[in-house]
Order: C-alpha cells, then sequence, then structure tokens
C-alpha cells in the first residue's frame, strides 16, 4: 500500500531479448561499444522488446536491425535476470535464417565462439550466466552434425 493507504500495482517489467545464435556448433557473440559502462565487454546481442510484440518478434527485428541478419527465434532458455528495476533480459536460442552478421548497431567486433572458446571473451554478467545453457545447445548441435 501507498502512503494513501491505496494498494499500488506493480507494471510488469520490460523485456528485453538476447539472441544465442548459432550456427556451425558456435555461437555468435557481440562486443558492446557503448555505453561506457559494458563498452568492451561482450554479449549475446538483441534489445527491448516494443509494445504488442512477442519476446520472439523483438528478438527477429533486433537482430535484422543490429546485424542485418533474418533469424528465427526458436525457444527460450531458462532464466531471467533483472538488469535494472522494471526491466528483465530473457535469452532465446535462434538460428540464422540469411545474411552474415555485421556490427551495425551498438557493437564493433562479431566473433564466432566454439564451446572451447566461451570463457575467451569478457562477458557482461547477465551474458556470462546463460553459458552454461549455451554449452549445452552447442554440445547439442554437435551431436545432430555428428549424427548427420
Amino acid at each position: 500500500m501507498d502512503q494513501a493507504g491505496e494498494t499500488t500495482v506493480e507494471s510488469p517489467p520490460r523485456i528485453v531479448v538476447g539472441g544465442v545464435l548459432i550456427r556451425g556448433g558456435r555461437v555468435l557473440a557481440a562486443r558492446r561499444n557503448s555505453p561506457a559502462s559494458v563498452a568492451g565487454r561482450w554479449e549475446f546481442p538483441g534489445g527491448k522488446t516494443e509494445p504488442g510484440e512477442t519476446e520472439a518478434q523483438a528478438l527477429e527485428r533486433e537482430l535484422l536491425e543490429e546485424l542485418g541478419v533474418r533469424a528465427r527465434a526458436l525457444r527460450r532458455l531458462p532464466g531471467g535476470w533483472a538488469v535494472r528495476p522494471g526491466l528483465e533480459l530473457r535469452f532465446w536460442a535462434a538460428e540464422l535464417l540469411s545474411g552474415e552478421p555485421d556490427a551495425l548497431e551498438d557493437h564493433d567486433e562479431l566473433r564466432w565462439l566454439g564451446p572451447a572458446e566461451l570463457d575467451s571473451v569478457d562477458w557482461i554478467d547477465h551474458d556470462r550466466e546463460v553459458l552454461p545453457h549455451v554449452a549445452e545447445l552447442l554440445a547439442a548441435a554437435d551431436d545432430a552434425q555428428s549424427a548427420g
């Protein structure tokens, strides 16, 4: 209740989606160039959902805007992280449909990382926390390639 004795209703957090984009047993990592607090650190690219947009739609739009590629959101990975009050980060596995990723916005370098390279970059803390799930996805992709 607030000071007037009325019940306050917290609005649901705005969702930020991060894309775990996998191709050929490797995952795409993007190095931030801004803001200063995270510049030079690595993340899974993505961005905020817009009103009326699903998380999957937001991810597909953000990957097109940030990297110039068409991708399909596949499934949400476990977990959610409070980036700041009112903003929650969720990660989604995604597949590349067309195009070659390019650092168009917010990033100055991209790298495709294999399972043994996941710890080779300085991840933003929230993104580092999802790495065990990313490693599982990469192992499953590797198993699928081996079987095929």
